[in-house]
């Protein structure tokens, strides 16, 4: 199945909707473009970080945004012809703030939180895979980058506990 082209920038403009679920244009990118997304989400964290001084806040911040991101990635999919069109990148914005929200601090926590994410969202293990091939809207689009998130989180738990131990 060929991989369909990245629409041009001019599509970013023509919607609301395909503005933020092309990720401000990060999903363009010509090769790895969901890479790009993650690369995204994860240089802009500080700066949304800081309007939200508490956690809970921020998590009901990002609640909105991932409900937002349905029907932006809906709209967008729809537009583009393909459901999960490769440029359509907010599905990895949003859930990779949530995981950089419940992680360390630190530059190799994140860094490993990033490789996992995209580890993840790659292989698409159980259920993710099934959000990604049967539920053909935005909620499956969000939803398949939300179990990728889950799994991340799970594995920073389970890092952390050996680390823990080692030292």
């Amino acid at each position: 199945m060929a991989k369909a082209a990245a629409p041009p920038i001019g599509f970013l403009f023509q919607h609301p909707a395909h503005l933020v679920a092309c990720g401000f244009g990060s999903g363009l990118a010509p090769v790895a473009p969901g890479t790009f997304g993650t690369l995204f989400a994860w240089l802009t964290f500080p700066l949304l970080r800081s309007y939200f001084p508490e956690d809970i806040w921020l998590a009901g911040f990002l609640a909105l945004l991932f409900i937002f991101g349905i029907s932006a990635c809906h709209i967008t999919g729809q537009k583009l012809g393909v459901t999960d069109h490769g440029a359509i990148v907010w599905d990895e914005i949003v859930p990779f703030w949530a995981v950089l929200l419940l992680t360390p601090p630190t530059w190799l926590w994140q860094l490993a939180a990033f490789l996992w994410f995209r580890f993840y969202d790659i292989t698409k293990p159980s259920p993710a895979r099934w959000f990604d091939r049967e539920v053909k809207n935005g909620f499956g689009v969000m939803m398949d980058d939300a179990v990728a998130a889950g799994y991340t989180l799970l594995t920073l738990a389970v890092l952390k506990v050996v680390v823990e131990k080692l030292l």
